[in-house]
């Protein structure tokens, strides 16, 4: 890869870092997706399934929703998709589905990756289309925001946890 298409990357992959960080402001699981034609963003979308109450709000699927209507078509030939962490298989099967030409994503996800980490589906030969891959983008980052995320979350579970703790409700001893 050339120094200029490397410094693209982190420059799109910096974007989405910034939706990832409005999803996490919003209580959402921190992923951000920005898609790229022609280096102009055409689509970009960050993780809303719980505001919007819809289990396939994920950040890839809503910035192709924009893309797509944006283009004026569902096929998005000779796009970019940057997204902060690997997409699970619901979202790769769009992407091939979008007939995008590339994928950068940041940090990989050890429990639902499907471009690598769990399963490949670009590689396993199933689709009529394969997508070009490039992971690690900004992955530190990345890794960093969703830790970050889920350490709050585990804190205030705990918090919650404590037996003298009203908002426990019925789990506290009657007396």
């Amino acid at each position: 890869m050339t120094a200029a298409a490397e410094n693209t990357d982190l420059r799109w992959m910096d974007r989405a870092l910034e939706l990832a960080t409005q999803a996490c402001a919003g209580g959402e699981v921190p992923v951000g997706s920005v898609i790229v034609r022609d280096g102009v963003e055409i689509g970009a979308g960050y993780n809303m399934p719980i505001a919007r109450a819809d289990p396939t709000a994920h950040a890839e699927v809503v910035a192709l929703r924009r893309a797509a209507a944006e283009a004026g078509n569902y096929r998005l030939t000779g796009a970019t998709v940057y997204v902060t962490m690997e997409p699970c298989s619901m979202c790769v099967g769009a992407l091939v589905q979008a007939r995008v030409d590339r994928v950068v994503f940041g940090a990989p996800d050890p429990k639902s990756g499907a471009l690598g980490s769990v399963i490949d589906l670009n590689a396993s030969g199933l689709h009529n289309h394969r997508l070009r891959v490039a992971g690690g983008v900004r992955a530190a980052e990345s890794a960093a925001l969703l830790q970050s995320f889920f350490r709050e979350r585990r804190r205030r579970r705990e918090c919650l946890a404590r037996p003298d703790d009203p908002a426990r409700g019925s789990e506290l001893p009657l007396s």
